[in-house]
């Protein structure tokens, strides 16, 4: 990797999808870069465009009604353009994925150690399977799975759900890979499973380098272990900065909602959690403008336009966001009572 490079870039990276209703524009000009050692988060509701954007660099979203634009570049090595067979050198062997649901992630009918087996042997022709299993057993071991060199042999049924995920994990791990993505990795997991995962993602990072791309909507999991923040709405990042630029001065109204959406043990829980109001928008028809404006309550005539993904801050110029609002009237507008979040319960468009 070339002085000033980074691990992986993404530029305006466009996905569209074309369906019986029309032309779904699931990511709408994302960009945001990687570097090694770097966790990224990139966090927002159901149908934000997360999980597409991440299976995106892998070729997982390829298919006749797929249309793409922009750039990925991983080391300078260009994905979305590249064809099936270095797309399959890449996956698992310099991009892992740990998926969201691992019990549909893994084969039911083969064994654990054979599926981890199966990726190391694709990717290093000079490792025997023999050898290979070995390699297996050690990763289940790394990953905290008991009894390794037992269960190897084990078929996904037999696991439970926190297993199942730890099983996924070394097999992202199974080859090295440079990026790591995972997505949603700590979903329908108890919260002491959650710790654990986010442990092994920590000591992944701190022990290969690996750059890790966290693909959630768990703002406390982000809290957690992320460095970076690119937060998404209707396909489009409206927010980037680093966690305590996000968190503590966040700058787009539906970065503010979500915060507010935070259950707090310091605060009363007796009321309501606090929720954005409205549903998001279709995006085969999206709202002209702001993706955001018929649910925000600080919505004006100016946000028809779309607003610019740039820094308003002179402190801080790698935080964006795209809103029309100064930076004044968003530290006066974001605050509701002790906390950040949106003022009003219904939105202001119908």
């Amino acid at each position: 990797m070339s002085p000033g490079a980074h691990l992986l870039e993404v530029s305006n990276l466009k996905v569209s999808f074309q369906t019986e209703e029309g032309v779904v524009r699931a990511v709408d000009g994302v960009s945001f870069a990687l570097e090694q050692g770097e966790v990224v988060a990139i966090v927002g509701e159901s149908g934000s465009g997360k999980s597409v954007t991440a299976m995106t660099l892998l070729g997982l979203t390829r298919s006749p009604n797929a249309s793409f634009e922009g750039s990925a570049q991983l080391e300078g090595k260009e994905l979305i353009t590249a064809s099936e067979e270095q797309l399959r050198e890449i996956r698992g062997g310099e991009i892992a994925m740990i998926f969201q649901d691992p019990m549909s992630s893994l084969d039911p009918v083969y064994r654990i150690g054979s599926q981890i087996v199966e990726q190391i042997v694709a990717h290093d022709f000079q490792v025997s399977k023999s050898e290979a299993m070995e390699r297996a057993i050690a990763l289940m071991d790394r990953v905290g799975i008991p009894r390794a060199r037992e269960r190897v042999r084990s078929y996904p049924h037999e696991f439970s759900g926190g297993m199942r995920q730890r099983v996924m994990i070394a097999m992202a791990l199974s080859c090295s890979p440079k990026v790591l993505i995972a997505d949603e990795p700590t979903t329908a997991l108890d919260v002491t499973i959650q710790a654990q995962i986010l442990d092994e993602l920590r000591t992944l990072r701190k022990e290969t380098d690996a750059g890790i791309i966290l693909v959630t909507h768990d703002l406390g999991v982000v809290a957690d272990i992320a460095d970076r923040i690119v937060v998404m709405y209707a396909g489009r990042v409206v927010e980037q900065g680093t966690l305590d630029e996000i968190f503590y001065n966040p700058q787009h109204p539906y970065t503010w909602g979500l915060l507010g959406s935070i259950t707090r043990v310091d605060r009363d829980t007796t009321g309501l959690l606090p929720s954005i109001p409205g549903t998001p928008p279709s995006l085969v028809s999206p709202p002209a403008g702001c993706h955001f404006r018929p649910r925000c309550p600080h919505a004006f005539d100016r946000c028809t336009d779309v607003p610019a993904l740039e820094a308003h801050l002179p402190e801080t110029p790698q935080h964006v966001d795209r809103c029309w609002l100064s930076a004044m009237q968003k530290r006066d507008l974001r605050q509701v009572g002790d906390r950040i979040g949106l003022a009003a319960d219904e939105p202001v468009i119908a």
